[in-house]
């Protein structure tokens, strides 16, 4: 039985195995003062990452810890650096205050930008909560475990244009070019899904981890980190209302928990 943290901002299930599994894209939901400056566009969500909870139900079971938002990522990107830098130089990405969808709609309308000041606001009411919990909870877990696995669990449609050509592979692994694994574990993964045979798979390709990813995943101390991006086809309607799609889905989640046992075996060779 997990302790569950209900924080104003987030949700924390504590579990007892060293794997903490964060989501944080998952939020639907936009503060009433935000969303009144905000365009109609950002009350559809449409780049959130729906239903990893319910796909990622397994992991409750197997006893991970699960860390989830409250807010959308519309509100701040909780994967994006402080700093706002951006984290794949030269490509097209949205920022850690996001001012346009995926598809390059306005979020604001013209001339009404979130300043500095409002971007500082929002990082110490919803970015700094989120982070300060991915640290907390990695660090009991390396107490109690000696080591941890931080999975970061992502979706995103299979096509959009903004961000690369065609159609993305079905599972995209980062482990930032294996620094924030030992050396050949995003490899393995993308491979174990190939085997499969009915996914496409790549490591380290368009999405090589974002900053949670890179920042936490630190081998030498004990802390593995893997990004999944997953292609929303492989479970779920990708037009709206989105909705989850058992049929396919069912079949893509068993795939997922096989990819996070294999992670979870490397963890425990170390």
């Amino acid at each position: 039985m997990s302790d569950i943290e209900q924080d104003p901002v987030y949700t924390l299930s504590q579990g007892s195995i060293p794997l903490l599994v964060s989501i944080p894209h998952m939020g639907t939901e936009i503060p009433p003062d935000i969303a009144a400056s905000m365009t109609p566009v950002a009350s559809h969500y449409d780049d959130t990452d729906w239903h990893l909870d319910r796909l990622y139900s397994f992991v409750r079971d197997m006893g991970a810890s699960v860390l989830q938002p409250r807010y959308s990522r519309y509100v701040i990107d909780l994967n994006r650096p402080p700093d706002g830098a951006n984290l794949y130089p030269g490509q097209d990405t949205t920022g850690l205050l996001p001012v346009d969808t995926f598809d390059k709609e306005a979020l604001y309308p013209d001339g009404r930008l979130p300043d500095e000041a409002e971007q500082q606001r929002r990082l110490g009411l919803y970015w700094k909560p989120y982070h300060a919990a991915i640290a907390a909870e990695l660090a009991r877990l390396r107490r109690e475990h000696g080591r941890v696995l931080l999975w970061e669990a992502h979706s995103i449609r299979s096509r959009v244009p903004r961000f690369f050509e065609g159609r993305l592979p079905d599972f995209n692994f980062g482990t930032a070019r294996d620094a924030s694994t030992p050396p050949g574990l995003g490899q393995a993964l993308a491979d174990l899904v190939e085997r499969d045979g009915r996914y496409t798979a790549v490591a380290n390709g368009r999405f090589t981890g974002g900053y949670i990813t890179r920042h936490y995943g630190q081998p030498a101390e004990g802390v593995y980190a893997v990004q999944l991006e997953q292609s929303q086809i492989t479970y779920m309607q990708e037009s709206r209302p989105y909705p989850y799609l058992p049929e396919l889905a069912d079949p893509a989640a068993v795939v997922v928990r096989q990819a996070v046992e294999l992670a979870m075996e490397w963890l425990n060779k170390a």
